[in-house]
């Protein structure tokens, strides 16, 4: 995905479709759509989760959002319902906007993977 503003317009795309069907239309942040990324793969979108499980579904979700780039294999789905993965590749160090960028380009892939937008 070479294009900012292609890039730049389905990152807001995705915000206003989320924020509207999560957040009463207030803005969601990259941390907010991570997790709900993990609440999804998780399947139990009707449960509270405590601050651990938060930081796990988060960890789920930067998994299955860099798994199509190599960095992450699924492994398994444990007793509770939790996927698993383990490591392939090591990330690269990367400064912060670098980060942000590599995982709105993964998200944007996600939701077109799911066919929330083209």
């Amino acid at each position: 995905m070479n294009n900012n503003k292609d890039l730049k317009n389905k990152w807001l795309k995705i915000l206003d479709i989320l924020s509207k069907q999560f957040n009463d239309g207030q803005p969601l942040d990259l941390e907010n759509v991570i997790y709900l990324i993990g609440v999804q793969e998780l399947g139990q979108t009707e449960k509270k989760f405590n601050k651990e499980q938060k930081v796990d579904l988060m960890h789920i979700a930067i998994c299955r959002l860099l798994e199509p780039s190599g960095f992450y294999e699924f492994e398994y789905t444990d007793d509770e319902g939790w996927p698993h993965y383990k490591v392939i590749n090591k990330l690269p160090n990367l400064k912060s906007g670098e980060q942000t960028l590599l995982m709105k380009e993964s998200i944007i892939n996600y939701f077109i993977e799911k066919e929330l937008i083209q």
